[in-house]
């Protein structure tokens, strides 16, 4: 996967082997996962995992889940992007684009996530032509319930997920096509 994009601050470039260790500090944290499941990974091993998991997503759907990292340091702050979900269902759904992130804990707040939400759906909309792009989120998470309002997602329903969590569901239609 060769897809990179910059916005003001921020790169947003595949996901690499060598990016396990900062993707293992930030999935590691307790707080990262307090709306997500609450399963903190307990090993290197996981992350590494993980990316070998968003490889295959690149090489079968031409699209994944992205190492954002600040443009000025080049720190890893987390992973932002597009998913194409075929490997489960969500809300009743499957076969579905996904606008999804996961910033570690000391870059909330800062206005990352909404930056990269911006590039993302823009990306999304005008190179890939996706025609709807969905998102799922906590329902008590009102940091990202609020930056998916933000970036111009509507909200379409709450659902209760397989363990009986209330989750948000939002949806945006591409207006370029």
């Amino acid at each position: 996967m060769n897809l990179i994009l910059e916005t003001e601050r921020l790169i947003l470039r595949p996901l690499e082997l060598s990016d396990a260790d900062d993707l293992f500090e930030l999935n590691k944290n307790p707080e990262v996962h307090k709306y997500l499941w609450q399963t903190p990974e307990k090993s290197i091993d996981e992350s590494i995992k993980t990316i070998e998991y968003v490889h295959k997503q690149y090489k079968e759907n031409n699209i994944g889940r992205f190492a954002t990292v600040l443009k000025e340091t080049n720190e890893f702050i987390g992973w932002t992007g597009i998913k194409f979900v075929n490997d489960h269902i969500e809300n009743g759904n499957s076969n579905f684009y996904d606008y999804g992130y996961r910033l570690d804990e000391k870059y909330w707040n800062k206005g990352y996530a909404t930056e990269a939400s911006i590039a993302w759906l823009d990306y999304g909309f005008n190179q890939m032509k996706i025609e709807k792009m969905n998102a799922y989120t906590h329902a008590e998470n009102g940091a990202s319930n609020h930056i998916l309002q933000k970036v111009g997602m509507h909200f379409m329903e709450d659902y209760l997920d397989k363990d009986g969590v209330l989750w948000k569901w939002w949806q945006m239609e591409n207006s370029v096509q």
